[in-house]
């Protein structure tokens, strides 16, 4: 069996999503007017992969991802096609400024499954022949993928949480089939208890119970995201008020936003590592398009060190995916991310 990844000392990484070039929106489009066969598909979107990985080895990331740049939509939204019991509905608006009424929604007509899993290892089996880096590989947690779900009196399920509940298995085959695959740093995105603060102490008992089966066998991270759509946060974006939600995740490493917050409760960084977890730390800003330097990227290290972060335990990132900015940002921000740890690194 593979051994799981150990993070080492300031390793750089990504959240999970890459930018979309150009030409990729143009071929989905393409696609969705029936445009294109099987293997068109399949050829552009390997295509994009390539891209990803490409644009995150030419800056230096350490650990890389494959872009998420397959999943067609807004995050959950392929995932729903792998799923028997749903039919897709219109979304509620169409007009005006992005926002989540304008998405997928899908109406569950009997009990959910995920026949031929969720694709995301055949996502790292492809990733693995255009890589030898070690790759991180991402997927919504439970209560995420909940989110675009009918419920209610008279539906199949009656809340929200019983539709996150019924992820559970599929989540679990899934990734009982990636460590099988050989994955060895898995992270899974779920919204910050501070997004849903009705159902944060839920979050974790969810994920854990997903996770159950994995234990022990694979790196596991989890990602406690406060929005990203549009570059939107959908919440106050406070972790201390959610800190003992966030460390009931069984997870080896936490991976969290400071960069937009301007660095903001860096006590809160100290306590994560204090608590025997790795913290993956947000420090290059995917809701700005001011371009960090490499020395703005090493003052942010540098706070997060002086505040007592060990060494050992901090590795960076940028706060959350790429999917929301531009390409032409992303790669100048990589660059300044990998230029910024190497500062702090010739200092040491």
């Amino acid at each position: 069996m593979t051994e799981p990844y150990t993070p080492t000392a300031l390793t750089t990484s990504v959240v999970g999503s890459h930018a979309h070039p150009g030409w990729l929106d143009l071929a989905v489009a393409a696609a969705e007017r029936g445009e294109l066969g099987p293997r068109d598909i399949r050829e552009f979107q390997d295509d994009a992969v390539d891209t990803a990985i490409r644009d995150q080895e030419d800056a230096g990331i350490d650990v890389v991802a494959e872009g998420e740049m397959r999943r067609v939509g807004f995050f959950t939204a392929e995932f729903y096609r792998h799923l028997t019991g749903v039919e897709a509905l219109e979304p509620a608006r169409r007009l005006g400024p992005t926002g989540h009424d304008q998405l997928h929604k899908y109406r569950v007509v009997e009990p959910i499954a995920a026949p031929s899993g969720l694709g995301v290892v055949e996502e790292l089996e492809y990733a693995r022949t255009r890589t030898q880096r070690p790759i991180k590989v991402t997927l919504p947690g439970p209560f995420t993928l909940s989110g675009r779900l009918t419920y209610g009196d008279g539906e199949v399920y009656r809340d929200r949480l019983a539709a996150a509940e019924a992820f559970v298995p599929i989540l679990a085959a899934e990734l009982e089939r990636l460590v099988e695959a050989g994955a060895t740093y898995i992270q899974v995105d779920e919204p910050s208890p501070a997004v849903h603060p009705e159902a944060s102490d839920r979050f974790a008992a969810l994920f854990n119970a997903a996770a159950a089966g994995v234990q022990g066998r694979v790196h596991l991270a989890a990602h406690l995201c406060f929005g990203n759509m549009s570059g939107r946060p959908l919440s106050r974006r406070l972790y201390r008020p959610v800190l003992q939600q966030a460390l009931a995740f069984d997870v080896g490493e936490l991976v969290l936003e400071f960069a937009n917050r301007e660095m903001a409760e860096l006590d809160v960084a100290v306590d994560v590592t204090a608590a025997g977890r790795h913290l993956s730390a947000g420090v290059v800003d995917v809701k700005n398009y001011y371009l960090e330097t490499a020395d703005d990227v090493a003052w942010r290290i540098d706070r997060l060190l002086e505040a007592g972060v060990p060494e050992a335990q901090l590795s960076v990132v940028p706060d959350c995916g790429f999917s929301q900015t531009a390409r032409w940002a992303v790669k100048p921000k990589l660059a300044a991310l990998v230029a910024g740890r190497d500062l702090v690194r010739d200092r040491s």
